[in-house]
């Protein structure tokens, strides 16, 4: 069918979840989200973008917000289009892998909030971490949108990619989205890989791309010339840069087009100007940076929603002025890994090391989830793990390879978590035991805050990191600070808190 016949082409809206965890370190609040939902509602948006990724991370460990509380107010204000989340397969919105129950009962749990649409994808583009999450939406009656991590590499190429859509539809998803984390898609490659992936399946197609390097809307428009259903935009000023094109910006390049959906532009400008304000608000968290074309995402591949967060990562390390080496070490250990993609949770587990091998020296400390990486416990990696690296792994974990499923060595872990939230006095309820699971301390803070906890009175008092201007990134006190052995830190990474050990490793030549 020529793209003259096709329909127009829909878009869904990303303002409520990517465009502000790209833009601003995800710090937007349901009390700033809520007098706009309505509004974005009535639009004409396939969905709306709202819950996922950084979001529930930084709910519970920033806005001292129950996630499952906003997803229902969300429901509440936008009753009428779908909402939509991101799920990092068997990690669910974590960094790690978590058993196939602790899986279901969390998409059980967000379809019964009333999430309508799970785009569900995994790190290395392996199925076999897609299986369960997938069944679980599929048997919760909501719609499973399978992934295709896209992503430039040795061993990466767009066949290789638009084949991976096969082992998707091969698990029954409802639709397919190419998910372009860094901005690396480029017209020519998005118009043959699309029309690559249509032509293999009839499912709709969504292509989702950040403009970190410029090249995003153009894309989109080749996209949509190959027959794409569904592209992804956000509203200014949470939008462009590393964030999706703008809304706006998109129209008006589809001006005389075919396939131009029509919108009420008048209120997504006034749309634009509630949220001018509410990034005043959320100044401390945001930076120029993220606005400009940034070319060096070609090599680096960074993610949008990262480099948000990265410059003030490494200030908090002290690093600021190692900026360049350390995003010149990343691709070094992205091959050294297999080549995975760079997205959550690689992306900052390939930034970790690249930081820790700029520091200390090359391999001379690995954090846990290189090792997890390297040892196979994320899944099949796309290019062979480095020889060397893999050994110390080995070396320093004492374990062997992963060769199956990884979530096949996970135990159960439903009935423990129930008991160990009935030992706390704490609500062993399903929504309260996922949350657990993967945010213990921030869960338990938020169900027992302190006594002369004070009660936020604005939108900016409602985010507690906000006074003072706190980068999402900080190193704790280390737990051992003396003594013989390795060193364990508390880093807090792209909104994520990890443990890691530092020790001096010994390597030949």
């Amino acid at each position: 069918m020529s793209p003259s016949r096709m329909k127009p082409i829909i878009l869904n809206n990303t303002v409520l979840r990517d465009g502000h965890q790209s833009m601003a370190a995800t710090r937007m609040t349901t009390k700033q989200m809520l007098p706009v939902a309505p509004v974005l509602d009535g639009l004409g948006f396939g969905v709306l973008e709202t819950w996922g990724g950084a979001t529930i991370d930084c709910s519970l460990r920033y806005l001292a917000e129950n996630p499952f509380d906003r997803l229902d107010k969300l429901k509440a204000a936008a009753p009428r289009t779908p909402q939509m989340m991101l799920l990092r397969g068997q990690n669910l919105v974590q960094y790690t892998s978590f058993p196939d129950d602790v899986v279901e009962t969390f998409v059980r749990c967000t379809a019964k909030h009333g999430l309508d649409v799970f785009r569900i994808f995994d790190a290395l583009n392996d199925a076999r971490n897609l299986q369960v999450p997938v069944r679980a939406v599929k048997a919760a009656g909501k719609h499973a949108q399978g992934v295709v991590c896209y992503t430039t590499s040795p061993v990466h190429t767009p066949e290789r990619l638009a084949a991976f859509a096969d082992e998707l539809a091969d698990l029954g998803v409802d639709s397919i989205c190419v998910k372009d984390m860094a901005g690396l898609l480029t017209p020519r490659i998005a118009y043959d890989l699309v029309k690559a992936i249509k032509a293999r399946h009839k499912l709709p197609l969504a292509v989702h791309s950040h403009d970190t390097a410029g090249f995003a809307l153009a894309s989109y428009l080749a996209a949509i010339d190959a027959g794409a259903d569904i592209v992804e935009t956000s509203i200014t000023p949470f939008a462009n840069g590393t964030a999706q094109p703008d809304t706006v910006r998109l129209l008006s390049a589809l001006s005389g087009h075919s396939r131009a959906p029509q919108f009420d532009t008048d209120k997504l400008h006034e749309l634009s100007a509630y949220f001018d304000q509410v990034a005043i608000e959320l100044a401390a968290f945001m930076s120029p940076a993220n606005e400009r074309v940034d070319s060096n995402v070609l090599k680096y591949q960074v993610p949008g929603g990262m480099l948000s967060n990265f410059r003030n990562q490494l200030k908090e390390m002290k690093m600021e002025t190692r900026f360049s080496e350390v995003m010149a070490e990343i691709p070094v250990v992205r091959g050294a890994l297999g080549w995975i993609p760079l997205v959550t949770p690689t992306s900052q587990i390939v930034g970790t090391q690249a930081m820790l091998n700029v520091k200390f020296g090359r391999w001379k400390n690995l954090a846990q989830n290189t090792i997890d990486v390297a040892l196979g416990k994320y899944g099949r990696t796309p290019g062979p793990v480095d020889a060397e690296l893999r050994a110390l792994a080995e070396k320093k974990s004492g374990q062997s390879v992963v060769t199956g499923r990884p979530a096949d060595q996970l135990p159960p872990r439903m009935p423990a978590l129930r008991a160990e939230l009935a030992a706390k006095d704490l609500p062993a309820t399903d929504d309260v035991a996922v949350l657990y699971a993967m945010f213990p301390r921030e869960t338990e803070a938020l169900l027992r805050p302190p006594a002369a906890k004070p009660a936020p009175t604005s939108a900016v008092a409602a985010t507690p990191a906000a006074a003072p201007a706190k980068s999402p990134v900080a190193v704790a006190s280390h737990a051992q600070t003396s003594g013989a052995g390795p060193k364990h830190f508390f880093l807090s990474i792209g909104n994520n808190r990890h443990e890691i050990s530092i020790e001096e490793v010994t390597t030949t030549s």
